[in-house]
């Protein structure tokens, strides 16, 4: 075992081998090239050298921000991106049952994130926030970036500052997802979230209203192909994002994020598009005015026209079934607008014109054949009181299935049948 003096000696040994360590520092490591040739590619690069952005700063540090404006005269598929400046203040109103008030379209904030995630909650990270804004010039996007987590305060203090210009919050699916994420981080930072004095309108709920029954599922870029006509190239899945924002952070290659800011800029555009198609079902409905806007098929002006209807709007509602069958209707939705059609005219006391259309879907093979046989039964026994034509009505629809409403109907139609010809044999 070392007496006490040798171990005294080793000690001061290694403190003096630490000392020297630190009085002759390495000298700075010189910074890497912006390329590489061993690697013949980028090694590093900035996103201010792939975006037309610019770096701002703030109280909080800095972050990324960049601004792209979709001119006037566009078309983003079959939607005209001029015409969204056209949009009544009151557009809003019916969509959202009337508890958005009166705005003008320029002060609409249609915004959408990119996240680190989809499972919410604290440890999920909104890194790419994008506000798209309607001008008479166009339609811009402004979106904010965080370059790493440190950034993440001072982006959200620059949205807050953005948002006051706003009345209105237009999302999608951002009422269950975009909104209580941010809203989670702002708190993270112990600052107010600035969502509350704005009215929000979440255009999921609408779209499922107007397409669910036709398209398999109603995600937004389901809904640009199908009702837009929009077949994006060059785009990023979603589900890819966060791994690709994971693998930027790691090597700091910001050329991997363009597919991104291309994705949320084209997500936002999509959605003011849709804004001014899913709300027309309230508003004009003059076949002018729903083409300007993109509404020319006539699935689409059949699923505005039920939409009207639910909401009491039954005139107008069967002006666009007529236009539905004017603009053409696969077979299956053919008989159910015809379906409809004679209902809304029964409704609204034209039972003449009701009766025509219930002929049309009697006389072929149908899903509504045998309602409408009783609805021609129904017609001939109060309206013309002709109850022999009732009860051929009747047994033709029994023909195609038994039903105990039908076969009540039948007993008590040939019931009056027998009483008056026994009144006129005495």
């Amino acid at each position: 075992m070392l007496d006490v003096e040798e171990q005294l000696a080793r000690l001061r040994k290694r403190v003096a081998a630490i000392d020297r360590k630190y009085q002759n520092p390495r000298p700075p490591r010189a910074p890497e090239p912006a390329y590489d040739p061993d690697r013949r590619g980028l090694t590093r690069s900035f996103i201010e050298e792939w975006a037309e952005g610019q770096v701002v700063a703030n109280d909080p540090g800095s972050h990324f921000q960049m601004e792209r404006t979709y001119p006037a005269h566009r078309q983003h598929g079959a939607a005209d991106i001029g015409a969204l400046a056209e949009l009544p203040a009151d557009f809003l109103d019916a969509l959202s049952e009337n508890e958005i008030a009166s705005a003008a379209p320029e002060r609409w904030a249609f915004l959408d994130t990119e996240t680190t995630g989809l499972a919410g909650g604290s440890g999920t990270y909104a890194f790419l926030i994008g506000v798209g804004r309607i001008t008479r010039e166009g339609f811009t996007v402004r979106q904010f970036f965080m370059r790493d987590y440190v950034e993440e305060r001072s982006m959200l203090i620059a949205l807050e500052e953005h948002l006051a210009a706003f009345d209105v919050l237009i999302t999608y699916n951002g009422r269950s997802y975009d909104q209580p994420l941010l809203e989670t981080r702002y708190r993270m930072h112990r600052a107010r979230p600035p969502f509350t004095r704005l009215n929000h309108l979440d255009l999921l709920y609408g779209s499922r209203r107007l397409w669910k029954l036709r398209l398999e599922n109603c995600r937004l870029m389901q809904l640009e192909q199908e009702i837009l006509g929009v077949c994006r190239e060059g785009d990023l899945p979603g589900e890819l994002i966060p791994y690709v924002y994971f693998e930027y952070l790691r090597s700091r290659e910001a050329q991997r994020l363009v597919p991104i800011f291309h994705h949320n800029a084209m997500d936002i555009l999509t959605l003011a598009c849709l804004t001014a198609i899913v709300p027309a079902a309230f508003r004009k409905t003059d076949a002018d005015s729903l083409a300007r806007v993109g509404v020319r098929r006539g699935t689409e002006l059949a699923g505005i026209a039920r939409w009207l209807r639910a909401a009491g709007e039954h005139e107008k509602a069967l002006e666009v079934f007529r236009r539905a069958l004017a603009a053409g209707l696969p077979d299956r939705l053919l008989f159910r607008t015809l379906w409809d059609i004679g209902c809304l005219e029964k409704k609204l006391g034209r039972a003449n014109d009701a009766r025509h259309i219930f002929l049309e879907l009697a006389g072929c093979r149908n899903e509504y054949r045998v309602q409408a046989l009783e609805e021609l039964a129904k017609f001939s026994e109060r309206e013309e009181r002709n109850f022999a034509l009732a009860l051929e009505f009747t047994e033709r629809a029994l023909a195609f299935g038994l039903t105990e409403a039908l076969l009540r109907r039948k007993q008590r139609l040939e019931a009056r049948l027998a009483r008056h010809r026994t009144r006129r044999l005495l």
